[in-house]
């Protein structure tokens, strides 16, 4: 079977997504990244190519994410591109006319919008964790319920609490407040999703213009309660993809697609590299005043990438050595 391959390393986990020869999806992995992003992309991909039967070729490889530049170095990447290019990409495919996407994964946030099938905007929250995944866990855990029933109360509100949904601190005590005053478990979910769903319109999504179609996508994309107050409160239908947990990397995967089109070969490194050993190491380059603080990979005890100099004295001496 030939394959395409998209890996979206992020702060909390490392999507991986397959695709057929025809750019189908045929088979997704999600792991917790745990401060081990290099094992982690190692472990997924081999489960990735396990739950795959038969004999596989890697017609190329593509990476999204913050941590892209670290798995470019590991697998040997034809496409590495940020965040905002693979989820504009891979909501395009999966609904053509979209023009606006709105992504809340658990430490960040971002809001993409597209014309005419090109990216117009964007915006993204990395600050605060008021709108974010993370802050419905905090409340679900403070309030004692599992995060996959979470949203499925919040439809049974019958009215919604309005709570300070700002910061992540207040809103925990302004929710106790309202839970003092006697407000239903309910309807207090309801709310709480209300918070998180104005946060994230307030500050990320301030000045956009919301068209439809409107795209949900990231994990969060999976609550009930925060799918119904987008439609409530932006008054339009929401739309939420089929892959919408892994929509970064699988726009990774179309990406390295197209590239391999024009160029006609992977720079793919093998699927033996899934047992070859890493490690990472920094240092501080004291060749000028800026004292960078210089990150090196190394495989098997040689040094395959270099970054985080200003200058690039560092990190393109070492592109040199692996290019020769």
């Amino acid at each position: 079977m030939k394959l395409y391959l998209g890996i979206d390393v992020g702060s909390v986990s490392i999507n991986l997504v397959a695709l057929n020869y025809q750019g189908q999806v045929i088979e997704t992995i999600y792991k917790r990244t745990q401060g081990q992003p290099i094992k982690k992309i190692q472990s997924g991909l081999r489960e990735l190519i396990e739950k795959i039967p038969g004999e596989k070729e890697i017609l190329g490889v593509g990476t999204t994410g913050s941590g892209r530049h670290l798995a470019n170095v590991i697998v040997g990447a034809d496409s590495v591109k940020n965040e905002i290019t693979a989820h504009a990409v891979a909501a395009s495919s999966l609904v053509p006319n979209v023009q606006t996407v709105l992504e809340i994964g658990g430490q960040d946030s971002k809001i993409i919008l597209i014309r005419q099938g090109i990216v117009h905007d964007f915006a993204m929250n990395t600050v605060c964790a008021a709108g974010t995944g993370s802050f419905l866990d905090q409340q679900a855990s403070r309030l004692g319920i599992p995060i996959e029933k979470f949203g499925d109360l919040a439809l049974q509100a019958k009215t919604s609490v309005r709570i300070a949904g700002r910061c992540s601190v207040f809103a925990e005590s302004d929710m106790i407040h309202k839970q003092q005053m006697g407000h239903s478990l309910e309807d207090i979910i309801r709310g709480l999703c209300d918070a998180l769903v104005r946060n994230y319109l307030n500050n990320v999504g301030k000045g956009k213009e919301i068209l439809a179609p409107v795209v949900f996508q990231g994990g969060v994309a999976a609550n009930a309660g925060i799918r119904d107050a987008f439609a409530r409160i932006l008054g339009l239908e929401i739309c939420i993809p089929e892959h919408y947990s892994v929509m970064g990397a699988l726009g990774a995967a179309l990406l390295a697609r197209r590239e391999i089109a024009k160029t006609g070969k992977t720079r793919f490194k093998g699927l033996e590299l899934m047992e070859n050993h890493y490690s990472a190491s920094s240092f501080e380059c004291k060749g000028c005043s800026n004292i960078c603080e210089v990150i090196k990979i190394n495989q098997d005890q040689r040094t395959i990438a270099c970054w985080g100099d200003r200058c690039g004295k560092w990190s393109e001496q070492q592109q040199t050595a692996v290019n020769i």
